[in-house]
């Protein structure tokens, strides 16, 4: 089989709140065992990829820390090639603080190179104005994902990080630089993670504005599960579309279906 490798989202398509997908553990445990090398890439900063791997191994998928990619990790990184040893004031949580701090940024109440917004529960009005001040004093906008909600389960969603960004570029005129999914930045920074070229990399996703927008543009071969945000009906809006449409995660345990993604020639046709 062809070395090739996957980019895989969490929430929408390997597990709904704290309960797996089904096929998905057996899915996810099967490219461990095959040695098949995969990333999880999540757009939440709240969490480091300690506390993410925790979940998921309570799951039962087997998986390490190594296996998870934040969008604070990619904030954190990308931060750190631009500027090391930088400042940041920031309004999120303790995920993205975490990345910084690993990252040798110092974490300011005045006068930061950058001002960072991640995904936070307990923001407060007076952090904000502190932000607004900063930019439009000079310090870098930099968010760590521009999703404008989160899905909390039992079909509840919570403002997202694009919601507050939103607001602080509506307020001080400047535009926010955004690393999260769909953006290149971190696409490319996880691929290179798992040492794969372009027409290597598969990228599984429920969205179609991040996880198949971002993949897609960057020329990775992109599934899109229906366990998620996105719905069948919703694909007639959009100018692009997946290379492949999964009912679920579990499609891919079918071999003919999966040797057809992994560019293997496929023993009798499959309807996907």
């Amino acid at each position: 089989m062809k070395k090739k490798g996957f980019l895989i989202d969490m929430d929408g398509v390997i597990y709904k709140g704290s309960e797996p997908i089904p096929g998905a553990v057996e899915f996810i445990n099967g490219l461990k065992e095959k040695g098949i090398p995969f990333l999880f890439l999540t757009n939440n900063s709240q969490r480091t990829s300690r506390d993410v791997c925790y979940k998921l191994n309570k799951m039962g998928f087997k998986v390490n820390d190594e296996d998870i990619f934040t969008c604070a990790m990619a904030t954190a990184r990308y931060l750190a090639s631009r500027k090391e040893n930088g400042t940041a004031y920031v309004i999120g949580e303790g995920g993205l603080l975490t990345e910084l701090h690993n990252a040798g940024y110092s974490i300011v109440d005045d006068q930061p190179d950058y001002v960072i917004i991640g995904e936070g529960r307990t923001i407060m009005l007076e952090s904000v104005d502190k932000a607004i001040n900063m930019i439009m004093k000079g310090a870098k906008l930099i968010a760590t994902n521009l999703d404008p909600n989160c899905p909390m389960g039992d079909g509840k969603y919570r403002a997202g990080c694009g919601a507050l960004v939103a607001m602080l570029e509506s307020a001080s005129g400047i535009q926010a630089f955004s690393v999260g999914k769909p953006s290149p930045v971190m696409m490319r920074m996880a691929r290179k993670t798992l040492g794969l070229t372009t027409d290597e990399t598969v990228m599984i996703g429920d969205t179609m504005g991040t996880d198949i927008l971002g993949a897609g543009s960057m020329g990775f071969t992109t599934i899109l599960t229906l366990t998620g945000v996105t719905h069948e009906s919703d694909l007639a809006h959009f100018g692009y579309s997946p290379d492949f449409i999964v009912k679920s995660i579990k499609d891919l345990l079918n071999e003919q279906l999966f040797m057809k993604v992994m560019g293997e020639p496929a023993l009798m046709e499959v309807d996907y």
